[in-house]
């Protein structure tokens, strides 16, 4: 007695095909949905309202009115915006500071010397404590009466500087203050970029005659790029989106003087200043779209090595 068996169609392995295919392609998409549904929710739509509510005038609590464009015109001819701007521009200048200070830092620290694992624990200790607690520290650092700076000036015959009381210095105390976190988070990049190093490429530039600054500007900083570039980005956006420091510090003082867009846009919509949700949302688009411009370029320049990476 025989019996019979299904001849294995092209059908039947086609379809087997299908479904392994679309296993495969609905793994990485069921992973990814929770993340991107929550990034549409926290920061897409909040980005769409906030250019929406940029139109309006608006308390927080009453009917929305529309007013188009009044709100921009208003930035332009208010003066506490046009100092609020001249600090993030203060603050993205000398922010980049802490990229050479944390390249030369970490290339301190990927030395053999004694003692090298207690200079790196002094190093890193800035960059695991909160931006409140060094905003605190540099307040005292700067208190006029008992802070250790002026401690300092007055051990060597100078007399005694308000730091966060001079509208000409507190700026840069408050960015002075940033710096010292934001160095050492360059340090952590550049000292994972250090271990990345090719030893062989070292040694042939050592063999040719290069060393000192020579072998660190063609040999060491060429491999770094990788390191150097997450570092531009993070400190720039780091730069603009400053607010926790200067509300610690100075709460937007002396009269106004260390202002920047994110604490002015928190003081037009909820501060003091009254409930003005439309003008500040207004003030947070030109801080988006200021960013913006920053981040599409180091996008685009990521694309662009990757590019070239697949030619090569």
């Amino acid at each position: 007695m025989t019996t019979a068996t299904l001849p294995d169609t092209h059908a039947d392995r086609g379809r087997g095909t299908w479904i392994r295919r679309n296993r495969q392609m609905l793994a990485p998409i069921l992973f990814l949905a929770p993340g991107v549904l929550f990034f549409l929710l926290y920061v897409i739509f909040p980005i769409v309202e906030s250019f929406q509510i940029s139109f309006y005038r608006w308390d927080g609590l009453g009917e929305p009115q529309f007013i188009g464009l009044e709100n921009y015109g208003e930035l332009g001819s208010d003066p506490a915006f046009e100092t609020s701007l001249w600090n993030n521009l203060k603050w993205l200048v000398l922010y980049l500071l802490a990229i050479p200070g944390g390249l030369f830092i970490a290339l301190f620290l990927n030395q053999t010397v004694t003692g090298i694992r207690i200079y790196k624990s002094l190093f890193f200790f800035p960059f695991v404590i909160s931006q409140v607690v060094v905003g605190l520290v540099f307040t005292w650092f700067y208190d006029p009466t008992f802070g250790l700076l002026n401690t300092m000036l007055e051990a060597i015959g100078l007399g005694p500087v308000n730091v966060l009381g001079d509208p000409r210095l507190a700026t840069y105390g408050i960015i002075l203050a940033g710096l010292w976190p934001q160095v050492a988070y360059c340090m952590i990049l550049y000292l994972t970029g250090l271990n990345a190093v090719d030893p062989e490429q070292v040694e042939a530039a050592r063999l040719d005659g290069a060393k000192g600054w020579r072998m660190l500007w063609f040999v060491i900083i060429p491999q770094l790029r990788p390191a150097t570039f997450i570092a531009f980005g993070v400190t720039i956006i780091g730069a603009l989106r400053s607010f926790d420091l200067i509300s610690i510090m100075t709460n937007g003082g002396p009269f106004g003087s260390t202002r920047v867009l994110s604490f002015y846009m928190f003081e037009k919509a909820l501060g003091e200043y009254g409930f003005r949700m439309g003008y500040g949302a207004a003030i947070a688009v030109v801080l988006f779209l200021i960013m913006l411009v920053f981040i599409a370029y180091f996008l685009w320049s990521m694309w662009r090595d990757e590019r070239e990476a697949r030619k090569g």
